[in-house]
């Protein structure tokens, strides 16, 4: 037989492409269309109905950055239409290749009643299916102009991603806007041969398969008269139906598909924006399950469903019952789909909490599973918080996109610090917006890594980011692909479903253990530092605000927990932990107003509690000091009056100054620091010369300490999201010193102040400070930066040689080896860490802490005279210019320190210790006792507060914080009516165990979380 593939492969493609697709409509008559531009933001329904609307021609440009346009359509459905599938199909005019980036419109009866989205690959609206003819047809649409910010594949920044500096020139231009008839045969005949080319293409040269469908596409196309294609769709279909039935190998692999319409919920658009996405996509989505009864829907997010739940009452409804008819599966438990490093462990218990409870009380559903596609890497006590929160199984996707290496699973139990496992899985289609496309399907099958033991993968499929979510062309794919020769099987099947047969099956799937690192993407934990501060200084005010309301509630007669205020508030920071809104990696318009928000945050925060201090003593009254911090403290504090004064104060508990006076006294010459522990010696050009740690008759540094280097920092594609490793081989020194001055020379403190001026107009001002009796030395730093794609780090190179590095994570810390043997290794060039950083020798350590920073690598090298030095830099501050070109520019404020002689137990205390300061009050009458205290080498306190539920009980959140076994018990500052240990919903799992005195004994292994419900005595 001769070769003709060329021949037959071109024929069909140019048949398909120019006369099929054009046919599926057989009939369309234009809308007379009228428009109204809304001034500013956003308008409810009522007001757009009530507007004045103007005649609006086809082919008119329309929609400035990021307005909103209104569309009135009128039509009447022809009476010669009546028995045929009449739709309404609009253009708005779409552009570029991204369909959740650009214009999106949802379209409502006159009534107010929404109906569906117009989107770029979705967009008909159904009339009749059949239609009766002569239907009068009247529809407000509420057309969205979104700007591309991306186009041109990060050409060039862009001034769109604000709406106060991207202009009003329209951005897109409507095309049309018709009712039509659907011709349903030719409809199906376009996807018949989707179906069929794809699987064609995409199987190997040698496979009889591949020539089978080709030879039987060649003969449909014979045919098909190509004069009336609506007329010979049917003979066509028959030819290939023969093709299109042949089942699959008994051995096909399984894919479960899942409707999926991942919704960023915040990133190239505002948080506004988003709760239009989400009612668009979620329209569309309660549509297509009327059409299709097999279709399934996974969607997490909690706070997107209040959204609509809030704003659109009627699409509400409609999940609603789609949830009920078990075509919408809620998933994800979490508020929103978080990042994965940076929010701290309690933020992370508390996105399961509120997402859970939400959908427990709303649906009466408990999910199973944390659903996660797109996030920036997964901190290593993942598995044990979705453990605790009563989950059985984690997905996720983002780390198909490794730069380096390529993960060696699919199917796999991933443990966590503690050994808590739960079962994982990674789509092999690598994508959660599939469409059931032949190179998908060919691609999940080609990487999936369990072969000869599983069986199956997941694709969630779907437009996503506002793209309209799965359309009905993507449910015919899945319907011919179900059973179909050469292709993978296709089921549509809850998540669930998915993951309980595919555990069946392999249940001894391996095992990976730590932390899910991306190998992509490492800028996120630098990029707009404000945000980072933003959500560091909330998580802690949080914090203090609980306690000191706990301790209110249970001493002071008449306070009343504020329930409603803290639950609010925790909301609006869990959002703001969205995974492209604290990493950095959104417009400018977002960051702008996460910034207005955690200040709302910090005020409002304040003011409780303040509240809750001043109601545990009355009237005028001595200066206490209030400690949130879970460690006593002995510190060098401010009187009130501009002096300094020393106090020591119980973990949880306040105290007035301490008349005891610290072992020695700080002393400062000329550029030395002195205080006993430690002498720290400045060079001339503001650098550490010496950092001599007295206890251990040692010096801590290697070189220059907090050398501050300037890197060019232009990495290759995804600015705000990326620092590629060529950034280390340019930098230049920060080494000039515009003045050195003693700012503080008393016997409890000193300080030295070092200004510099560098590069483009920027300067930093750091207040290197030490305190009597702490070894802890303090870079209090101001920065006004106008750099432009720069870094700035600050590097201790430290005299131990350190095999690994210790960082804080959620809940406990991991290790990271410092050298680079393998290529997983040396992947690991900029890393996560959130309140400090440890390195250490045998019998010796050094810590370096911070209040906001989380970037940072380690690096060790080896000396001429043979010793090592290992170096911590810090990632201080980025300049990217996409998607926001002023991203950082401008004022910052941050501390980091650096803890000579520290064991990991100092660190810990030392990092809750700089991001809690002591608060200073006036209050009368006897310090009231801590609610808990805990006593136990490593058994650390990280939350304390009333439950939920609003009994009264006392919540508590402990976990062992050094790596290993811990040991002691918990007593109260109250009466204990009994103890329970709970998940993190606060719903029992067993009795706690009490020791017959009042106290609850506590047994720890190595970073376990545990919640402890504390019932309380009530007086008669």
């Amino acid at each position: 037989m001769h070769d003709e593939r060329r021949r037959i492969e071109e024929r069909v493609e140019r048949v398909h492409t120019q006369r099929i697709k054009p046919a599926v409509y057989a009939a369309t008559v234009p809308f007379e269309v009228e428009a109204w531009q809304a001034p500013g933001e956003p308008v409810p329904f009522a007001e757009a109905a009530a507007a004045p609307y103007e005649p609006f021609v086809m082919g008119t440009p329309w929609g400035p950055p990021w307005g909103t346009t209104w569309f009135r359509m009128r039509g009447r459905v022809p009476a010669e239409w009546a028995g045929r599938r009449v739709e309404a199909v609009i253009d708005l005019g779409f552009v570029g290749d991204w369909p959740g980036n650009q214009a999106e419109a949802l379209v409502h009866l006159s009534d107010g009643t929404p109906l569906k989205a117009v989107n770029p690959l979705n967009q008909y609206v159904p009339i009749g299916n059949p239609a009766t003819g002569g239907e009068v047809i009247d529809y407000l649409v509420e057309a969205a102009s979104n700007p591309d910010i991306l186009a041109n594949d990060f050409a060039a920044p862009t001034p769109l991603g604000d709406v106060l500096t991207a202009g009003d020139r329209p951005l897109y231009t409507f095309r049309s806007a018709d009712l039509a008839v659907l011709d349903e045969q030719v409809f199906h005949l376009d996807l018949d041969l989707q179906v069929l080319r794809e699987l064609m293409v995409h199987l190997g040269e040698h496979e009889p398969r591949r020539h089978e469908i080709m030879h039987t596409l060649d003969r449909a196309m014979d045919v098909l008269n190509l004069d009336d294609v609506s007329g010979s769709a049917a003979a066509v279909r028959e030819v290939l139906a023969p093709v299109l039935a042949r089942p699959a190998h008994a051995s096909a692999h399984t894919v479960s598909g899942v409707g999926h319409a991942h919704i960023d919920s915040a990133w190239l658009w505002p948080i506004r924006e988003t709760k239009r996405k989400t009612s668009r996509t979620f329209s569309n989505v309660t549509a297509l399950a009327d059409e299709y009864d097999d279709f399934i829907f996974a969607c997490s997010q909690a706070q997107q469903y209040e959204w609509v739940r809030d704003n659109y009452p009627q699409v509400w409804a409609r999940i609603q019952e789609s949830v009920n008819k078990g075509q919408w599966a809620p998933v994800g438990g979490m508020w929103v789909e978080s990042d994965g490093n940076l929010p701290g462990g309690e933020a992370i218990a508390r996105q399961l909490v509120h997402g859970k409870r939400f959908f427990m009380e709303h649906f009466g559903i408990e999910t199973k599973g944390v659903w996660l596609p797109d996030s920036f890497g997964y901190n290593a006590a993942y598995p044990q918080l979705a453990k605790l929160a009563g989950n059985d199984w984690f997905l996720t996707q983002k780390i198909s996109w490794n730069q380096t290496n390529k993960f060696p699973h699919h199917t796999f139990w991933w443990e966590g610090i503690d050994g808590t496992r739960i079962f994982t899985h990674f789509p092999p289609v690598d994508t959660y917006n599939a469409r059931f496309s032949g190179e998908e399907m060919h691609r999940a099958v080609r990487n999936y890594s369990e072969k000869g033991a599983g069986t199956r993968s997941l694709a969630p499929f779907g437009w996503g980011d506002g793209g309209g979510g799965p359309t009905r062309e993507i449910m015919e794919r899945a319907r011919r692909l179900a059973d179909l020769e050469g292709s993978p099987k296709v089921v549509i099947e809850h998540p669930d479903d998915f993951f309980a047969k595919a555990r069946e099956e392999y249940e001894d799937a391996p095992v990976w253990n730590g932390e899910l690192y991306l190998e992509l993407h490492r800028a996120t934990y630098t990029s707009q530092a404000r945000t980072k501060q933003g959500n560091r200084r909330s998580e802690h005010k949080l914090r203090e605000a609980e306690l000191w309301a706990t301790t209110a509630a249970l001493n002071a007669p008449g306070y009343a927990y504020p329930y409603e205020k803290l639950d609010r508030l925790w909301k609006t920071v869990l959002l703001h932990q969205f995974h492209d809104i604290l990493p950095g990696s959104s417009i400018a318009w977002v960051h702008r107003e996460a910034e207005a928000e955690y200040a709302r945050v910090a005020e409002e925060l304040e003011a409780l509690t303040t509240e809750a201090v001043a109601a545990l003593g009355s009237g005028s009254g001595e200066t206490r000091y209030f400690n949130t911090s879970p460690f006593e403290r002995r510190e060098v504090v401010r009187d009130g009056e501009g002096g300094t004064g020393f106090v020591k104060v119980a973990a949880n508990g306040s105290a007035p100054l301490s008349h005891d006076r610290p072992d020695g006294a700080v002393t400062v010459e000329d550029r030395v620091l002195d205080n006993g522990l430690v002498r720290v010696e400045l060079a001339e050009d503001g650098t550490l010369a010496s950092v001599f740690d007295l206890r251990f008759q040692r010096e801590v540094l290697a070189g220059r300490g907090n050398l501050l280097r300037l890197h060019t920092d232009l990495p290759n594609y995804w600015d705000a999201w990326d620092i590629d490793k060529h950034y280390k081989n340019r930098y230049t020194e920060l080494l000039g010193v515009e003045s050195m001055t003693v700012v503080e020379r008393d016997v409890l403190v000193g300080s030295i102040r070092v200004t510099r001026s560098f590069g483009k107009g920027s300067t930093i001002t750091q207040t290197i400070t030490l305190r009597a009796d702490s070894a802890r030395i303090d870079f209090e730093t101001e920065i006004d930066w106008h750099e432009a794609e720069k870094i700035l780090k600050a590097g201790f190179p430290v005299d131990v040689r350190a095999a690994h590095s210790s960082a804080e994570i959620q809940f406990g810390h991991v290790q990271r080896p410092t050298h680079t043997n393998t290529s997983w290794e040396a992947a690991r060039f900029e890393v996560c860490g959130h309140r400090w950083v440890h390195i250490g020798e045998p019998g010796y350590g050094v810590a370096v802490l911070n209040d906001s920073t989380y970037g940072h690598d380690v690096s060790r090298t080896v000396r001429e005279d043979g010793g090592t030095t290992t170096t911590v830099a810090l990632s201080l501050v980025r300049a990217p210019r996409i998607p926001d070109p002023e991203a950082d520019q401008g004022r910052h404020t941050f501390t980091y320190s650096l803890l000579p002689g520290a064991t990991i137990g100092d660190a810990v205390a030392e990092g809750y210790a700089l991001n809690l300061p002591l608060r200073r009050a006036e209050a009368a009458g006897a310090p009231p006792a801590p609610v808990v205290s805990v006593d136990g080498e490593g058994i650390t306190l990280e939350a304390v507060k009333l439950a939920d539920d609003g009994s009264g009980d006392v919540v508590v959140r402990l976990y062992e914080s050094r790596g290993g076994r811990a040991g002691g018990t918990l007593r109260t500052g109250f009466p204990l009516a009994g103890a329970q240990v709970t998940d993190l919903l606060e719903r029992p799992l067993e009795p706690a165990v009490t020791d017959g005195a009042g106290g609850v004994r506590v047994q720890l292994r190595p970073f376990q979380i545990l919640t402890l419900r504390l019932g309380r005595t009530t007086a008669g």
